[in-house]
């Protein structure tokens, strides 16, 4: 009987559990000296690139660097649409400005999506047009399954890769900017007072791993590509769709301890495979088509001239990402004042942001209440639905904070934590 009970209450809690949509798993080892795969899993299958998308943010940078378009000390205005970005960012205001040093160091330690989109603005003009030249760049690279739709890596379900492409990035930034891919191993800088710690956690205890990148969205999974360096021999992993930071981590680790014995020990270049038949040397891109020059060109509409999803390979019934980028001025001034829901006390609420489903706007409630402490403590977490159908976004707030002062002593803990916050005083 207690055996019974016991499979009964497992069912129960598993048909309960929120259900996530998550990419579905792949991975790819290379010899970075050969261009050989030596491991592949669905190495070729398209799967969202989440943060991975900085990489070639960053590729360009460099390479406007490099052209002398840009300098480290080269000033970039945060604007609106950037400084709206949803966290992970820098939290730099609309109308501030931030170097490009600050931006490079932003997008590899902390995956600041406000200093992607900002960069992007800075290269393209706008961040769709700056899209439209990494997806170029991706097929000069050989990356051809690849398509770009904006520079951080936000949800956009028409942005995808494929492990094989990820690995051809990364060899290229090896290859094409060493000096520069340097800073992918870097732990932590200084951002105007504040220290900002990495999180790529693999790196800094994994011996001889010297990058590059992770990534996670609810619909991509947690993503990581890799560069290990063994005496002459070097390899290049990538991990996308993993379940949890932990298992991913531990999958490429595995990984790597299996097949740096198999790769090549001799002192050729670095090489890239474009397809499971083809093995070429990187060459820089840079001689094809000149890198954007900095431009105040207005910014296009997201979906302008995008090719529709069957074009990039999309299979009826794919993942789609629970949580898309959205205008967050839009959704925080959305409703200035709000009713409290029932039973909810307390003449103030604040609202952080916004998501496409109830599970994730509660699951940013959560992360939000455990990183602010005290301030929140007493608050209650709460979503509310705008709109129907494919357009509504659930609101994700704190309720029942009894005074003015107490619900702006909780934004102010968000605040320097890097989250958005606004006031909404309570009309019933």
């Amino acid at each position: 009987m207690r055996r019974l009970w016991a499979a009964i209450l497992t069912a129960t809690l598993a048909l309960s559990a929120p259900v996530a949509a998550f990419a579905g798993s792949a991975s790819l080892v290379l010899d970075a000296r050969t261009g050989k795969v030596l491991a592949s899993e669905n190495g070729d299958v398209l799967n969202y690139p989440a943060s991975l998308t900085k990489m070639m943010t960053l590729y360009l940078t460099f390479e406007a660097l490099n052209r002398g378009k840009i300098t480290w000390d080269t000033p970039i205005t945060m604007s609106k649409y950037a400084a709206s970005r949803p966290p992970t960012k820098l939290g730099v205001r609309a109308g501030g400005t931030i170097t490009v040093r600050e931006a490079v160091y932003g997008m590899i330690v902390k995956s600041a999506n406000d200093a992607a989109a900002a960069m992007g603005e800075k290269l393209g003009g706008s961040e769709s047009n700056f899209a439209r030249l990494m997806t170029q760049r991706a097929r000069q690279l050989g990356m051809s399954r690849t398509s770009f739709f904006n520079a951080s890596g936000l949800p956009d379900k028409r942005q995808v890769t494929t492990a094989r492409d990820m690995s051809t990035l990364a060899v290229a930034l090896m290859r094409n900017y060493p000096n520069e891919y340097r800073l992918f191993s870097i732990a932590s800088f200084n951002f105007r007072g504040k220290t900002i710690r990495g999180h790529n956690n693999l790196m800094y205890r994994y011996q001889g791993m010297d990058g590059i990148k992770t990534g996670y969205t609810n619909a991509s999974g947690f993503n990581i590509v890799s560069a290990v360096r063994d005496g002459n021999r070097r390899l290049v992993g990538v991990v996308l769709g993993g379940r949890t930071a932990r298992a991913r981590d531990a999958k490429m680790a595995g990984l790597l301890d299996r097949y740096m014995g198999r790769a090549s020990s001799g002192s050729a270049g670095l090489t890239a495979s474009v397809n499971a038949k083809q093995q070429v040397e990187v060459a820089s891109a840079a001689d094809d088509a000149d890198v954007p020059v900095p431009a105040n060109a207005p910014r296009l509409a997201d979906d302008a001239a995008a090719p529709a999803p069957k074009a990039l390979g999309f299979a009826d019934g794919g993942v789609v990402p629970l949580e898309r980028p959205a205008a967050m001025d839009e959704i925080m001034n959305a409703g200035k004042t709000a009713k409290a829901p029932a039973g909810k006390a307390g003449g103030w609420q604040i609202q952080i942001s916004a998501a496409p489903s109830a599970d994730a706007a509660r699951a940013l409630l959560a992360q939000a209440q455990s990183e602010a402490g005290a301030p929140l403590l007493s608050a209650s977490p709460y979503t509310e639905a705008v709109g129907k159908g494919a357009n509504a976004v659930y609101r994700a707030r704190f309720v029942g904070f009894q005074s003015k002062e107490d619900a702006t002593s909780a934004c102010d803990a968000l605040r320097k934590r890097s989250y958005d916050c606004m006031l909404l005083p309570n009309q019933g």
